[in-house]
């Protein structure tokens, strides 16, 4: 594991040429299935499965199994946020058969609340008035209009005034939230963000996802989807992670995700990091599980500078 260092407050240190940029052409770093640092072996297992995996797992054994596969961060939001992580890759759910609207973290397993999180984030936010995250809502499972509802009022209630209003993509700069005093830019990928100022179309976020446990396969996807990357109107999500198939689970059942895949494959991807620039056509966004176990966050950070060789 490397050896942590601080960057929580990495945005707000930044020389004033780059926090006058548009946020769309900086290197942030980000996770994958940011929340999943904790799941609950004991709930039902999660909506976004299968219902053949959902029988199975009444076996007790099965669940913890699933824990190994499901769990794609070791650190909290707040060791995250502390790391220098901006970006958040967010699923939820409602928990079928709960009374109520309580929304959870999921990821084949139930997490904690939502709610929970949110208010870790906010605490962080509130002692670091200049760093400024993304979170995006991107999957949800179980939930109908009562449960959106219910979710976007929590989000209104716990972030308040920290929350950033829709506008072009290319007026958002560090500058122009710090003169606002915002701090959070939330993607949420359901129609009902058309009639919420503060919620940003998911199409605003694309995060092309590659699919393959092939680290040279990825490797290429990545510089593929940069290619084609906008050049105007959304921000842009490299995911440097590989995804296990079914055979590759089966085949490695007990060591887990971070053991089969991730561990060995780590390396290849920072030096491909280390090769990228920021900018129009270059990184923004970049994310990876278990993103303490090399110098994610530093080295994404540091790819800022090249920004300033003109």
């Amino acid at each position: 594991m490397a050896t942590q260092r601080s960057n929580a407050d990495w945005m707000g240190s930044l020389p004033p040429v780059l926090s006058a940029l548009p946020l769309s052409t900086l290197a942030i770093p980000g996770s994958h299935d940011s929340f999943s640092y904790w799941v609950d072996e004991k709930s039902p297992v999660g909506p976004d499965q299968a219902i053949a995996i959902r029988r199975i797992a009444k076996i007790p054994l099965v669940k913890k199994l699933m824990k190994k596969w499901s769990v794609t961060q070791n650190l909290t939001f707040k060791e995250q946020l502390d790391s220098g992580i901006r970006y958040f890759d967010l699923r939820v759910s409602s928990k079928p058969g709960e009374a109520g609207q309580e929304i959870y973290f999921i990821h084949g397993l139930f997490g904690t609340t939502v709610c929970d999180g949110l208010m870790e984030i906010d605490n962080f936010l509130t002692h670091h008035p200049k760093e400024v995250i993304f979170l995006d809502f991107n999957h949800f499972y179980a939930m109908d209009m009562n449960h959106h509802m219910y979710l976007i009022s929590k989000i209104e209630e716990i972030l308040g005034s920290k929350l950033c209003t829709k506008e072009c993509v290319e007026n958002v700069t560090l500058q122009s939230l710090w003169e606002k005093q915002q701090q959070v830019l939330v993607f949420y990928h359901h129609s009902i963000c058309e009639t919420y100022p503060v919620l940003w179309a998911g199409n605003k976020m694309p995060a092309p996802w590659a699919n393959t446990t092939n680290v040279h396969k990825l490797l290429q996807f990545l510089e593929t989807t940069l290619n084609e990357r906008a050049k105007h109107g959304t921000f842009h999500v490299s995911q440097a992670i590989l995804t296990p198939r079914v055979k590759t689970v089966a085949r490695h059942l007990s060591r887990g995700l971070k053991n089969t895949l991730v561990h060995r494959n780590l390396p290849f991807i920072l030096n491909w990091v280390k090769l990228q620039k920021p900018g129009i056509m270059g990184v923004n966004i970049i994310t990876s599980d278990f993103v303490e176990q090399v110098d994610f966050a530093a080295t994404i950070i540091g790819l800022n500078n090249l920004l300033l060789e003109v």
